[in-house]
């Protein structure tokens, strides 16, 4: 005589269920906890930390998906298994309307938050993800009228940089100081290039007669690497530089420094412009 119990057979999605719920919660703070500090891009500037927390929250929002993926699986291979010499088709498989209506509503949840946190988030770009925003950024960071302009220049193949409230000096070495809200102002001479700071969390594309906006605020004095993200020519591998971040002191006499060094080639500077557009080109004889 079978039980009720027996009669019924496993709960194998109790069983499912109780095996993901387990390792969730062991994962998921390990995640967040062990994991997470160490994602990219760090936390050299508040905008690379943002970016690092974005991070963050979506792999932690990705390991319970994967996980029950991998428990599910592993359980159906485990235990519905044929076993024996002789391999028999099992019974038809139709619809469930629990499973089915308990998907829909967990991906619809899941796809819907994803795009309210992401508009959100790219509300708030201009203070934390460090992406050009073109001219006219949106959303502007908090103190940004006193924000620290410094132009991006690119140009096949190299990158100058150019200080127009601090004597209007362009120099081929960026420093910023630290613990200040830095406007970029990138564009370029000739071809579309890409400005891109990693460690800052800063990635703007440098157009020809476009100002292209990104704010960051260094939290670390260091070295970042600069480089170029935008296939521009034959060269482009090696349109790279290495920036600064420095103390207030030292960024001072860095440009001390930098505006005796450029004092002869100032003469030789265009008027500044927030935008230039590539010189035409002149058929020769």
């Amino acid at each position: 005589m079978t039980t009720p119990g027996e009669q019924r057979g496993p709960r194998h999605a109790l069983r499912i269920i109780v095996v993901w719920a387990v390792l969730t919660v062991i994962s998921v703070p390990l995640v967040v906890l062990v994991l997470g500090p160490h994602l990219p891009p760090g936390r050299f500037s508040a905008e690379a930390g943002s970016q690092t927390d974005a991070n963050t929250v979506l792999t932690a929002m990705l390991v319970p998906i994967v996980l029950l993926i991998l428990v599910f699986f592993g359980y159906v291979l485990l235990t519905f298994r044929q076993r024996g010499a002789t391999i028999t088709d099992g019974p038809p498989i139709r619809g469930h309307a629990t499973v089915q209506t308990t998907w829909l509503v967990a991906t619809t949840a899941i796809v819907l938050g994803l795009a309210v946190w992401g508009s959100y988030t790219l509300v708030q770009s201009a203070r934390g993800a460090g992406g050009g925003q073109g001219p006219s950024p949106a959303d502007l960071p908090s103190g940004h009228e006193n924000a620290l302009p410094i132009q991006v220049i690119g140009q096949q193949w190299d990158w100058t940089f150019r200080y127009p409230t601090l004597g209007d000096f362009e120099t081929s070495q960026l420093a910023l100081p630290v613990d200040r809200l830095v406007a970029f102002h990138v564009t370029s001479l000739d071809i579309t290039h890409s400005f891109w700071a990693y460690r800052l969390g800063v990635k703007a594309d440098a157009v020809p007669g476009v100002d292209n906006i990104a704010y960051v605020t260094a939290r670390k004095t260091g070295s970042f690497t600069i480089r170029c993200a935008e296939l521009c020519g034959l060269w482009h591998g090696h349109m790279f530089k290495t920036g600064y971040v420095l103390p207030s002191s030292d960024f001072n006499n860095w440009v001390a420094q930098q505006r005796a060094a450029e004092a002869g080639n100032q003469k030789y500077l265009p008027p500044y412009s927030r935008a230039y557009y590539p010189l035409p080109l002149h058929r020769a004889g």
